[in-house]
C-alpha cells in the first residue's frame, strides 16, 4: 500500500493576485459613501440612501476581503495545515448575509414611505446618483476580471453591480420627480434595488456555503473523474473518492486507487495527479494505493475511519 501527497506549486489565492484592485475600489467606494450619505439625508430621497446602504455593504465587504487575502498568505501551521484559505469563503459568507439584511430594511422601509411618501428633492437627488454612477462603473472595471476567479471577489463584483444598477434606478426616480412630482417613484425604486439583489445574494450565499460543507465543486463532475481515473493503465477500480473545495480556484481530491500491481504504483500515482491538474484543476491530491487483496477483504462499502478521510491532512 501506498499514500502520496502531491501539491501544484502555490501562486497564492485567486484573490490574492488582485489585491490592488481591491484596494482601489476600496478607496473609491469609501471616498463617495460619505458623499451619498449626505446626498440621500439631504434630498429625503429612499432610493438614494438604498444605494447608499449597499455602498456602505460595499466599503465592508471590500475591507473584509483584503482583510481576508492577508489572512489566507499566512504559512500552514501544524494547527491549520491548509493555512486561512477558508477565512476568503467565511467573508463572502458574511457579505451575502449583509446584503440580505440591507435588502430587508429597504423593502420594509419601503413599505412605510407607500403610506406617507415625504417630497424628495429631485435635482441634487440626480447629480448624486450620476456621480455614484461613475464610482460603481470604476469599480465594476477594477475588479471584472478577478470576479471570475474567486469567490470572494465575486462577492465584491456584485456589490458594486448592485450599486450600479442602484444609482441607475435612482438616476430614473429623479427625473420621475423632476418631470412629474410623482414622488412615489422614489420608495418604487427603492424597493426595486432591494428587491433586485435578492436572488444574486442567494447565489452568492448557496456557494459559500457548499464549500464550508465540503460539497463538491459545481464544474466537477465526480463520476467523470472517477471514470477518468479508472482509465490510467495499471488501475482496476477506483473508490472513496471526494473532491471538495479549499478556497476559490484551489480543489482537492482524496481517493482510493486499486492496481494489478504494487511495484508499479509510483509511476501510476504520478499518472494520476497529472491527469487530475491538467484535466480538472486540483492543485492537492491524496491517493491511496491498493491491491487487489486487501480490497476484497476490505469490502467495497468500506468507509474511512471517524474523524476525518484516508490520507486527507486535517484542515
Amino acid at each position: 500500500m501506498s499514500d502520496l501527497h502531491s501539491h501544484a506549486q502555490d501562486t497564492g489565492t485567486a484573490a490574492g493576485r488582485h489585491t490592488r484592485a481591491l484596494s482601489w475600489t476600496l478607496g473609491l467606494t469609501a471616498g463617495f459613501l460619505l458623499v451619498e450619505v449626505a446626498g440621500a439625508l439631504w434630498t429625503r430621497s429612499l432610493a438614494l440612501l438604498a444605494d447608499a446602504g449597499h455602498m456602505l455593504t460595499d466599503v465592508g465587504g471590500l475591507a473584509l476581503a483584503l482583510f481576508a487575502i492577508w489572512l489566507a498568505s499566512r504559512p500552514p501551521t501544524p494547527e491549520r495545515t491548509y493555512g486561512y484559505y477558508r477565512v476568503e469563503i467565511l467573508a463572502a459568507l458574511g457579505n451575502a448575509i449583509v446584503l440580505l439584511a440591507v435588502s430587508a430594511y429597504i423593502l420594509y422601509e419601503a413599505s412605510q414611505r407607500f403610506l406617507s411618501p415625504p417630497a424628495v428633492l429631485g435635482g441634487p437627488m440626480l447629480v448624486v446618483a450620476l456621480a455614484g454612477l461613475g464610482v460603481n462603473l470604476a469599480g465594476m472595471w477594477l475588479l471584472h476580471k478577478g470576479s471570475g476567479e474567486s469567490l470572494n471577489l465575486k462577492g465584491a463584483y456584485l456589490e458594486i453591480l448592485s450599486d450600479a444598477l442602484g444609482s441607475l434606478g435612482v438616476i430614473a426616480a429623479a427625473l420621475i420627480v423632476l418631470t412629474t412630482g410623482w414622488n412615489l417613484a422614489d420608495p418604487v425604486i427603492g424597493a426595486a434595488i432591494g428587491l433586485f439583489i435578492i436572488p444574486r445574494t442567494w447565489g452568492l450565499l448557496r456557494q459559500a456555503v457548499n464549500i464550508l460543507l465540503e460539497g463538491t465543486p459545481p464544474h466537477v463532475n465526480l463520476g467523470e473523474v472517477e471514470t477518468a481515473l479508472a482509465t490510467v493503465p495499471g488501475v482496476t477500480h477506483v473508490h472513496d473518492l471526494h473532491v471538495w473545495t479549499l478556497t476559490s480556484g484551489k480543489h482537492a481530491m482524496s481517493g482510493h486507487v486499486v492496481v494489478k500491481d504494487l511495484a508499479v504504483g509510483n509511476e501510476i500515482l504520478r499518472a494520476l495527479h497529472e491527469l487530475l491538474h491538467e484535466r480538472f484543476g486540483i492543485e492537492h491530491t491524496t491517493i491511496q494505493i491498493e491491491s487487489e487483496p486487501l480490497v476484497q477483504i476490505a469490502g467495497p462499502a468500506q468507509e474511512p475511519p471517524p474523524g476525518g478521510r484516508q490520507g486527507r491532512d486535517p484542515s
